[in-house]
This record gives C-alpha cells, sequence and structure tokens, in this order.
C-alpha cells in the first residue's frame, strides 16, 4: 500500500486509480499532530490495515492531479543518515566502515514545496539522491537476521548539503543539518510492496538533466546491516527514518530556479524547488563530469554570488 498525506494532512492512500481518503477509518486520531498520527498508524498497522484495505475495495478515488501530497512523514522524532554507503560502482576498492550522521526534523519538505539555501559560506549545495527506510516499530540492538521485521516501508529520500563548511564535530551538523535539508516523500510505500529493495533503481533530475542513475546493489552496507548499525547505538521508534546514503558520482549543484525531480522503482516522484535569495551560481557538472574533464576539486566551481571565492 502507498500512504500518503494530501491537502490538510488527511491521510491518504495512493492506488492506480487515484487517491483514496482513510479519514473515515482514523478520525478517532483528528486530535493528533499528523506525525504523531502516523506514527500511530504505523505501529499498529496490523489493526489498521483490513480496515484500509475494506474501505479501498468500496471508496471512489479522486485524481492524484486533483490533491497536494505533503511530506508523508512531516516531522520524524529521528531521522539518521548513513554516510559514504556505497562503493561508488567499483572506485571504493575497500568496503568503508559503517557510519551515520542525524538531521534536524525541521529538515523535512513534501513534493512541490522549496528547499532555501542558507546565507552561508558553502563551496556548493547538493541534493543526493537515497531511499530511506521507515521504521515500524521500537528498534533498538536490532539483529541483522531480524532487521526486516522493524521496516515498515520505503521512501523517496534526498539529502540537502552545504559543503565546504565548518570541519571537525561540526561537520554534519552546518553542513547537513539545515532546515529543509531532506526532501521526502510522495509517500511511503510498505515493505511488502518492495519485493527486492536491494535492486532498486534510483534516479534524479535536475531541470530535466538525468543527474544521478544508479542501483541499490552497490550498496556498502545493505538495508539490514545498516538498520542493525544504526539500532545498536540509537533506539528508534515507528515513524523513524534511515536514509541508506548515494553514489555521490552524479551529485551536481542544486541552484535558486532549479526545479529537482527524483524517482525510485515503486516509490514514486518526489520533486521539489531550488530558492536561493543569495544568487549563487555553479557550473552544471556532476562530479563524474567535473573530474572526467580534469579539473580541480571535487565539485563544479561557483561562478557567481554571494561567497564566490
Amino acid at each position: 500500500m502507498k500512504i500518503a498525506y494530501v491537502d490538510d494532512y488527511r491521510l491518504s492512500a495512493v492506488t492506480e486509480h487515484g487517491v483514496v481518503d482513510l479519514s473515515a477509518v482514523v478520525g478517532d486520531l483528528d486530535m493528533m499532530p499528523a506525525q504523531q498520527k502516523i506514527n500511530w498508524v504505523i505501529e499498529r498497522w496490523s489493526d489498521y490495515q483490513p480496515k484500509f484495505e475494506e474501505l479501498l475495495a468500496t471508496a471512489k478515488p479522486r485524481p492524484l492531479a486533483e490533491v497536494q501530497l505533503q511530506a508523508p512523514l512531516p516531522k520524524p522524532l529521528a531521522i539518521v543518515c548513513m554516510a559514504v554507503n556505497y562503493m561508488e560502482n567499483g572506485l571504493l576498492k575497500e568496503k568503508p566502515l559503517a557510519q551515520a550522521f542525524f538531521k534536524n526534523s525541521h529538515s523535512v519538505i513534501g513534493p512541490g514545496a522549496t528547499m532555501h539555501l542558507p546565507d552561508v559560506p558553502a563551496t556548493v549545495f547538493e541534493g543526493e539522491a537515497e531511499i530511506a527506510l521507515v521504521i515500524g516499530k521500537t528498534a533498538t540492538k536490532v539483529s541483522v537476521e531480524a532487521a526486516s521485521e522493524y521496516i515498515f516501508g520505503y521512501v523517496n529520500f534526498v539529502d540537502g548539503s552545504a559543503r565546504g563548511l565548518a570541519t571537525g564535530m561540526g561537520l554534519s551538523y552546518f553542513m547537513k543539518g539545515q532546515d529543509d535539508f531532506a526532501p521526502v516523500g510522495p509517500w511511503i510505500t510498505t515493505a511488502d510492496e518492495i519485493a527486492e529493495p536491494m535492486q532498486l533503481q534510483v534516479q534524479q533530475w535536475n531541470n530535466g538533466k538525468l543527474t544521478q542513475d544508479y542501483n541499490t546493489s552497490d550498496m556498502a552496507h545493505n538495508i539490514a546491516e545498516s538498520l542493525a548499525f544504526v539500532s545498536s547505538n540509537t533506539t528508534l521508534e515507528a515513524g523513524d527514518l534511515i536514509a541508506l546514503g548515494t553514489n555521490h558520482q552524479g551529485l551536481h549543484p542544486i541552484q535558486d530556479g532549479d526545479l529537482v525531480e527524483q524517482e525510485t522503482q515503486g516509490l514514486g516522484r518526489l520533486a521539489f524547488q531550488v530558492s536561493d535569495m543569495c544568487g549563487r551560481t555553479w557550473t552544471r557538472q556532476t562530479r563524474a563530469e567535473w573530474q572526467k574533464s580534469g579539473q580541480k576539486g571535487g565539485h563544479a566551481a561557483q561562478l557567481s554570488g554571494k561567497h564566490l571565492g
């Protein structure tokens, strides 16, 4: 099932025929904030799923084009991101050590929303195309063998990054933890609909140009290993997210006016806008294109705007 929030955060299911409002089933939860409501439903999915399916069998869907999709997880308690978690299609010769960082819950924006680039001296802004797993129940010290029991579903996730900011202990805080830096959506696809999560093609476009295009089979620490690693240190609850990393070769500068779109098999298409009040521009090349051209540095150069040089 594909679970979404639409319009004024009405819990809904997205089907091949359109969108079905699930309010009749969850009306007793209306007093809850949107994140608390979806957490409650996820944790009690075995109770809600048959009721939702019964409603879907008779309800008349609305066309998807007539609703405004919102972030399906508007403010997760925990957003944990795996770092350096792809083998870069053979560029990494040895499996890196597992590592992760947190993002701010205010980072989340939904489909059609705008990522505002902050007025900070970043060398470049990038939006990493990723998938994230959605936790289904309290998870602490989960074994690799039991990991699948704790996964409710999967969702498109973009890890916004402001490269070149403070290093050392503050690296992930300033580079990764900015507001608006976690587009999520357009819906949660429940795990039972994703037969091979380690065989998904992840693609991202910037203004129509395909930039990132990789398969989750290249993951260094697979989904079960990532969940086991994160939960060995941090307890997670229903509705929390673990973003599973990216292949960095297709990363590219995002800048004012850009339309970024991301699609993963089975997870739908997520789109968001980019706004930059500082008017900065960068060479429009992916990391791989920049490096292939013989340029210095790991990413394209800034051309204009505030903080240049």
